[in-house]
């Protein structure tokens, strides 16, 4: 896998490594919908057949995707998510909400998360995992967990310092298709 090399301990920085590069994310979505071909991402999306197969065993690598064969003469694949890869789907979702609520383009969007089973709306809603009740933003924070080693010179790593905090970004919630 390539690794950018963020010299961070940090999940982000980690995740990053796999989806952050230009089109990761929108191939993902793209198999979300069920567009999980080679030539299917190539004509839906515009990107260069070099950088598209590149990004794809980037995400097989990382057991984002896995490679399953659907014709044999000649041998051609499709890119199927993985569990994985699936759990994207909040992640992919409130970026998705995000971009229609701050980034809106001219009409309705393109897309909208419903829920499967009454075909509601869905909203990303963060969750405390003791009490499982909703929890608003402005009452999340973030802290070092006790292993982590933060960089000399933040607050977090001063031998003083309290726990250092910072508004999380966190989701938990639905599936989605942008």
């Amino acid at each position: 896998m390539s690794r950018r090399g963020y010299g961070q301990d940090c999940s982000i920085a980690r995740a990053l490594d796999v989806v952050g590069e230009r089109w990761t994310l929108l191939i993902i979505r793209n198999a979300m919908i069920g567009d999980c071909r080679f030539d299917s991402f190539l004509n839906h999306l515009g990107m260069a057949r070099n950088v598209l197969a590149q990004r794809l065993n980037t995400l097989v690598e990382a057991g984002i995707f896995e490679r399953v064969p659907y014709a044999f003469r000649p041998l051609r694949h499709e890119y199927r998510l993985t569990a994985r890869g699936r759990e994207l789907a909040p992640v992919l979702t409130a970026l998705m909400q995000w971009g229609d609520k701050h980034l809106p383009g001219d009409g309705p969007p393109p897309r909208v998360t419903v829920h499967a089973t009454c075909d509601h709306p869905v909203e990303m809603v963060l969750v405390c995992s003791a009490c499982g009740g909703p929890v608003p933003q402005d009452e999340v924070t973030t802290r070092p967990a006790a292993h982590t080693h933060c960089p000399a010179g933040s607050p977090a790593g001063s031998a003083d310092a309290a726990v250092h905090t910072a508004p999380a970004a966190a989701a938990v919630g639905a599936a989605t298709g942008s």
